[in-house]
């Protein structure tokens, strides 16, 4: 079977599990993930952070992303611009609209951030030595590839699985936040 092909069996797999979860779990172990974070010393001391919004299944975004705000600090949000993420500067959730895939994303006046300290990265699941599968699109590979900032994965443990097929241009996260754990990978 070609990785492609693997891939995406293993992305629908995963979805259709996550999908199953119940609000209820979603929240709590949201919670404890953004209890987590905070436990993170280069998170916690970073005054610049690229976060997501979250939909669907995924971990819940918005407290975390409220709580990076109310403590003064730079927070950056991805926009999809042709083929690429771009990451904008918002400061407050009315800077938001929804844009591609139905994500929220940064209005188009928000300013450009360049340099991320950290970064929170969607995952649809990780392998613990932070390989990452994500949904498909290569967005965040390619931001990603030739960044020094940090890399966050936020996921439920169910989401951390033995091995995901990958190759060159997939960008390994320095950390897995579960409900559970904090994972450091062997980047």
């Amino acid at each position: 079977m070609s990785q492609t092909v693997e891939k995406s069996r293993l992305r629908k797999q995963l979805l259709d599990q996550r999908d199953g979860l119940s609000p209820d779990f979603i929240s709590i172990a949201s919670g404890k993930i953004q209890d987590n974070l905070r436990k993170i010393d280069f998170y916690r001391n970073a005054r610049i952070i690229g976060g997501y919004h979250a939909v669907g299944s995924e971990v819940h975004t918005r407290d975390i992303l409220q709580e990076i705000l109310n403590a003064g600090k730079d927070l950056a949000l991805p926009k999809v611009e042709k083929d690429d993420l771009a990451f904008k500067k918002i400061s407050s959730f009315s800077d938001l609209e929804v844009g591609n895939f139905s994500v929220m994303e940064p209005k188009e006046r928000c300013e450009a951030v360049k340099k991320l300290e950290v970064i929170l990265v969607p995952a649809i699941a990780l392998t613990r030595d932070g390989y990452r599968l994500g949904y498909g699109f290569g967005y965040y590979d390619r931001f990603l590839h030739d960044k020094r900032s940090k890399k966050i994965a936020l996921s439920y443990s169910k989401q951390i699985v033995k091995s995901i097929p990958h190759d060159s241009h997939d960008v390994k996260v320095d950390c897995i936040v579960t409900e559970d754990e904090i994972i450091y990978s062997d980047n």
